[in-house]
């Protein structure tokens, strides 16, 4: 049997528990921080799994063997490229987390000029560029198999993720806008009070959390493949919010997506 990401559960029965080795790249490593904050859940999640690296947590090196490889932040570096590429070997299940995991999030701002800029900057010290590559996300680099979107990614969201990396699930992932669960929850919408907001564009999934605090989206989840970008800079201009505001906005977490670099 196989999940929908086409993995096959990785716990049947009483066998040894998975090896999992958590790494970070460039990043602020909450997302790390936020597994923590399971609390309740904690303990029964490192019970299913043996930690046998944290990078957060432990300055011991990563082993050569390992079942399940956690990867929180962006692809910014050759050295963290050949990390990437070996974890994805290596590992039986690779799950990225957080934005600058799945959508090269704040790093990927710097993506537009990403190498002119350090070498304008160290014009006379080249060699303080190091390996720098533009930033990119680890589904840009390798396959990831699981994903734990959002800026930082919501702990119940990793245990569940967890969850269906070792038994198994057919649980279909969101491509819908946010901006439905809005409208499903009769939540005001920000641009009805002439506010920008993210959601008519971005990924659902998280609950519209912020919305619910009274805070608007900030696109932190990446684009939905659903996005009408066209249609959303119309709906700017029917409130009152200039479309450059909104471009702008979309920047900080999607970047390096096609989409707007103008791909497919």
């Amino acid at each position: 049997m196989t999940n929908a990401n086409g993995q096959r559960p990785l716990r049947r029965g009483p066998a040894a528990a998975p090896r999992v080795v958590v790494a970070g790249l460039a990043s602020c490593f909450g997302c790390q921080l936020q597994i923590t904050n399971a609390e309740a859940h904690l303990v029964d999640v490192l019970g299913q799994i043996d930690v046998r690296y944290w990078q957060l947590a432990s300055s011991d090196p990563m082993p050569e063997e390992f079942d399940v490889a956690v990867v929180e932040g962006a692809v910014t570096t050759e050295e963290a490229e050949r990390l990437v590429r070996t974890l994805r070997e290596r590992a039986r299940v690779l799950i990225a987390i957080g934005a600058c995991a799945t959508t090269a999030g704040i790093p990927g701002m710097a993506a537009a000029g990403f190498i002119e800029r350090p070498r304008q900057v160290y014009e006379h010290v080249p060699a303080a560029c190091g390996d720098m590559i533009a930033p990119r996300a680890v589904g840009a680099v390798v396959d990831v198999d699981f994903e734990v979107r959002s800026c930082p990614i919501d702990s119940l969201d990793f245990v569940d993720v967890l969850q269906r990396a070792l038994y198994g699930s057919n649980k279909a992932v969101p491509t819908r806008t946010m901006c439905g669960d809005c409208k499903r929850n009769e939540t005001e919408c920000f641009f009805g009070k002439g506010t920008l907001c993210l959601g008519l564009v971005t990924r659902a999934g998280c609950g519209a959390r912020c919305v619910n605090l009274g805070r608007p989206c900030n696109g932190c989840r990446g684009l939905s493949p659903d996005a009408n970008l066209e249609s959303a800079r119309a709906a700017c201009g029917r409130y009152g919010v200039p479309a450059s505001d909104f471009d702008r906005a979309l920047e900080m977490f999607n970047q390096t997506n096609p989409v707007l670099r103008g791909g497919e």
